[in-house]
């Protein structure tokens, strides 16, 4: 019988729900009093593990930056799932698109450091594109691996304005019709039901 998960430390327990909160309702719409409120402790007890919501802001988006997990599948099946992943994602009845794009939408480019997180998120997935089309033998990998990430971020986009998960079917064709095009060779897949809004992809 496996041991039951450690308790959460205040810490934890404050990213949490800054990260719930600032995900849902926008990072300017929360403070740091709301986050507090939510826990049940004073800003005093929040800013002795996070010294001010700059602070906290970064730590959520860190939070969030999270790398796909290794696979032994063919390198075209990992890219293709990924926009099965997505559709997944945008029939969850609390998608609300791209944490990092929000972050930056909402706070500015003027900030840097949310800027700068952001940056080095879109890269990493770009650039996990781009070796998964090096072991494919792609001849312009890096090319090819912008496109991919613009299909991503377009389906995205597509969804939070369309509200219709479907998006992300039309941007894995697309990004089929490019693995074709490069000569990489993807296996045909039959059309599957379209994913509803409000239904939980299962686990």
């Amino acid at each position: 019988m496996a041991p039951p998960p450690a308790p959460q430390t205040m810490k934890q327990r404050i990213l949490e729900t800054a990260d719930k909160l600032f995900y849902l309702q926008g990072i300017r719409a929360i403070g740091v009093d709301t986050i507090a409120a939510e826990i049940g402790i004073s800003k005093r007890t929040l800013y002795n593990h996070f010294p001010s919501k700059d602070a906290l802001i970064a730590a959520y988006l860190e939070r969030r930056f999270v790398q796909p997990r290794p696979s032994d599948k063919p390198p075209a099946e990992q890219i293709l799932a990924t926009f099965d992943s997505l559709e997944h994602r945008f029939a969850a009845k609390d998608f609300r698109g791209c944490p990092f794009v929000n972050a930056v939408a909402e706070l500015g480019p003027a900030d840097r450091a949310v800027k700068k997180i952001a940056i080095a998120f879109k890269e990493s997935r770009r650039v996990w594109f781009r070796d998964r089309l090096n072991e494919l033998g792609v001849t312009n990998a890096e090319a090819l691996a912008t496109q991919l990430v613009l299909l991503v971020d377009g389906s995205i986009a597509q969804d939070l304005v369309r509200d219709d998960p479907a998006m992300a079917r039309a941007a894995k064709e697309a990004a089929t019709v490019l693995l074709r095009n490069a000569g990489v060779e993807v296996d045909g897949d039959a059309a599957k039901p379209a994913i509803k809004r409000g239904k939980r992809a299962p686990q």
